[in-house]
C-alpha cells in the first residue's frame, strides 16, 4: 500500500467515476483501474462497485477512505511543515444535531483564530450522520445529546464505531416557542397544555427510530406532529402554526434573534449534551478551541 494509491482511492471516491478521477490525476484510466485493483487485492477489501452507472463506494470502502484521508492529510501537514515550508491552511470540521449553540461555538472559534487561510466545515445533520461523520473522518468532532432513554442504544453504537462520548453539561427540558405563542408568558408548561399545538421534530431519514430523535420524550403520543429537515423551517413553522419543539433551553439570540424563547417543561427528564471524538485520536488546536467554546455554554444552561 502506497501513499499514491491512497490518493488515487480518495479521488475515485470523490469523483465517483474512474474516467473523471483519471483526468483529475493526469493518468490513464487503465492505469488508475489497475492501481485500485492492486490495492483492493492487497488489503482484501472491495472498495468500489463497478456498475453501468459508474462507481459506487462500498460500506467497507467508506471506512477505508476515512482512514486514507487522515493518513494523506497528516502527510501533507508534515510535508508543509518540514519540506516545502508552506503556511499551513487550517482544516477543521464538525457535525452536530440542530443546535444553535453548536453553530455559535463554531463562529467564535473562527473569529478567535483569525486565520488568513482555512478550510472549515460545519454540518447540521441527523443523529446517525453525526456518528457516521466522526467514524468515517468526515468530521473531527460530533455534537449530540444522550439521556436515560437512548443511552443504551447510542452508547453501544458509539462504542462499536470506535468513538468516545465526552459529556459537557446536563440540561432540563424546555419548550422552544416564538414570543407570540399563547403559552410563551408562562413560567412552566405541561405537555397537556401543548397538545393543541403542533410539535415540531427534526426528520431522521431512514433512521427515524425513537432512539435517534433529537427531541427528548420522543415516545410521547403527540396529538399533532410535524417533521422538518432544517432549523430555519422549524422557526417558520413556530410562527406560522404556533408550533413548538423540545430543546435544551440554551438560547443564542446572536444567531436566531430575540423573537424566540424557552419555557420550562414540567418534567424531570434531563439530557446530557456532549461531543464525540475518535478513540485515541489527538484533537487539533482548532478542535480544542471549539470544545472550549462549547463548554462555555454551561453558564447559559437555564435552571
Amino acid at each position: 500500500m502506497t501513499l499514491t494509491q491512497l490518493k488515487y482511492a480518495i479521488t475515485v471516491s470523490d469523483e465517483k467515476s474512474m474516467n473523471a478521477a483519471a483526468k483529475k490525476l493526469f493518468i490513464s484510466q487503465p492505469s488508475l483501474s489497475a492501481s485500485i485493483k492492486e490495492l483492493e487485492e492487497e488489503i482484501d477489501v472491495e472498495l468500489f462497485l463497478r456498475t453501468n452507472r459508474g462507481i459506487q463506494i462500498t460500506p467497507q470502502g467508506i471506512e477505508f477512505i476515512g482512514y486514507a484521508r487522515q493518513v494523506v492529510q497528516q502527510y501533507e501537514l508534515m510535508e508543509n511543515r518540514y519540506i516545502t515550508k508552506d503556511v499551513l491552511k487550517k482544516r477543521f470540521s464538525v457535525s452536530t444535531q440542530h443546535y444553535t449553540f453548536a453553530v455559535q461555538a463554531f463562529t467564535e472559534t473562527v473569529k478567535q483564530f483569525g486565520m488568513d487561510e482555512f478550510e472549515l466545515a460545519i454540518y447540521e445533520t441527523k443523529t446517525s450522520s453525526v456518528i457516521e461523520d466522526v467514524k468515517n473522518f468526515r468530521s473531527e468532532i460530533g455534537v449530540l445529546y444522550i439521556n436515560d432513554f437512548n443511552r443504551q442504544v447510542l452508547t453501544k453504537l458509539i462504542d462499536e464505531s470506535n468513538l468516545e462520548f465526552h459529556p459537557l453539561f446536563d440540561c432540563s427540558i424546555y419548550a422552544y416557542l416564538w414570543k407570540g405563542h399563547p403559552l410563551f408568558q408562562k413560567k412552566e408548561v405541561t405537555l397537556e397544555e401543548l397538545q393543541d399545538y403542533p410539535c415540531l421534530a427534526f426528520d431522521q431519514g431512514s433512521n427515524n427510530s425513537f432512539y435517534f430523535a433529537e427531541e427528548v420524550l420522543s415516545t410521547y403520543d403527540y396529538k399533532r406532529l410535524i417533521h422538518a429537515s432544517d432549523r430555519a423551517t422549524l422557526l417558520n413553522l413556530m410562527v406560522g402554526l404556533n408550533g413548538y419543539t423540545l430543546c435544551s433551553g440554551i438560547i443564542c439570540e446572536e444567531l436566531n434573534g430575540d423573537d424566540y424563547g424557552a419555557v420550562k417543561l414540567a418534567s424531570n427528564e434531563k439530557m446530557t449534551i456532549g461531543y464525540l471524538t475518535r478513540k485515541r485520536m489527538m484533537i487539533s488546536e482548532l478542535g480544542q478551541e471549539y470544545i472550549a467554546n462549547l463548554a462555555s455554554f454551561k453558564d447559559k444552561v437555564l435552571e
